[in-house]
């Protein structure tokens, strides 16, 4: 006998199950409309230290936008949604994983136990922004509660801690990690020196350093925004495993990011982020059409680019309450 709960679920994915099918040619485009913006626009930068480390900056910009465009194809390859071919999806993430300093394989794995565990308060850690319970901090050493404060700091994490993650962490794998996602990451450094290496050769360190540093800053603090803030707002779901559901997570536990349309191309619908839990195979250019097809989908709370905001000061999850709070609302709540 059905419960209304897996009616909800079987229903979920016969809604979703129409959109799972790659258009060749689509992605085709979204490669060549992404990548080849990307090479120009680096090149013009490099081109514009001759003018003024200003107009440098200022291409930065844009060239940043390309950079997480191009992280937003790796990660459609990495859940097969890009492609048909398995081969393909490989092939295209491999060098856009280069491209945004990401071992293929490695990340893949960590982002696909992600979508495993969002929202399941008993399998934090991997994949995510670590986020702690109320009870955990306050139980918690003095060092260990220093770490989190600076770890979940905003300027920490957005402008100090993305780019080292991708320029210095994804260099290195986690102890138990498996054969194939440890040659990625060793694959994934090789390519990079040797794309890096003959940047060098062309354009000399000096001005490699003066147009990537800026680029790969902007684009990896927008990237750790973009995943931070559609796990961690108002009302956000996070339940023990014994209660967890996948669904659940997918439409409570991931909010709807709706963003000005010049952004929304630029971050390749990822702020469908509900749609994108329920169904990882949906490539990105299809999230939108199977939003605006299915009202049952358009229930998860919708952030926008000002009340987003709001997330930036949410710093643990209040178990009694079943919600994210800043440090005051925290303390208070302790007493």
């Amino acid at each position: 006998m059905d419960t209304p709960a897996r009616q909800t679920k079987i229903s979920l994915r016969k809604l979703t199950e129409p959109y799972q099918t790659p258009d060749l040619r689509r992605s085709l485009w979204q490669v060549a409309n992404t990548l080849i913006p990307y090479f120009g626009l680096w090149a013009l930068m490099f081109l514009s230290l001759k003018v003024s480390y200003w107009l440098t900056l200022a291409l930065a910009i844009p060239t940043a936008g390309f950079m997480v465009r191009t992280f937003i194809l790796f990660h459609d390859c990495g859940h097969g949604a890009l492609f048909a071919s398995k081969k393909a999806n490989e092939i295209v993430g491999i060098i856009t994983g280069i491209l945004t300093f990401t071992p293929w394989a490695y990340w893949w794995h960590s982002h696909a136990i992600h979508h495993a565990t969002a929202g399941d308060l008993d399998r934090r850690g991997v994949g995510d922004v670590y986020t702690m319970t109320l009870e955990e901090y306050l139980a918690a050493p003095w060092w260990k509660k220093t770490a989190y404060r600076l770890m979940r700091n905003p300027f920490n994490m957005l402008v100090i801690g993305a780019p080292i993650v991708f320029a210095v962490v994804h260099r290195f794998y986690a102890r138990g990690t498996g054969k194939r996602e440890r040659a990625s990451v060793w694959w994934t450094n090789l390519g990079l020196a040797v794309w890096i290496g003959g940047l060098i050769w062309l354009v000399g360190w000096k001005a490699y350093l003066m147009v990537q540093i800026p680029v790969l800053w902007l684009a990896s603090a927008a990237g750790v925004w973009l995943f931070y803030v559609q796990h961690q707002f108002e009302g956000v779901y996070w339940e023990r495993h014994d209660k967890w559901d996948f669904f659940d997570a997918g439409l409570k536990g991931c909010s709807y990011y709706k963003l000005p349309r010049i952004l929304q191309w630029f971050t390749g619908n990822i702020g469908f982020h509900h749609i994108h839990h329920i169904s990882a195979r949906i490539p990105n250019y299809r999230l939108e059409e199977c939003y605006r097809d299915n009202p049952e989908l358009q229930q998860a709370v919708t952030l926008t680019l000002r009340s987003s905001l709001k997330s930036l000061s949410l710093r643990v999850y209040d178990e009694k309450r079943k919600k994210l709070v800043g440090w005051k609302e925290a303390f208070g709540s302790a007493r």
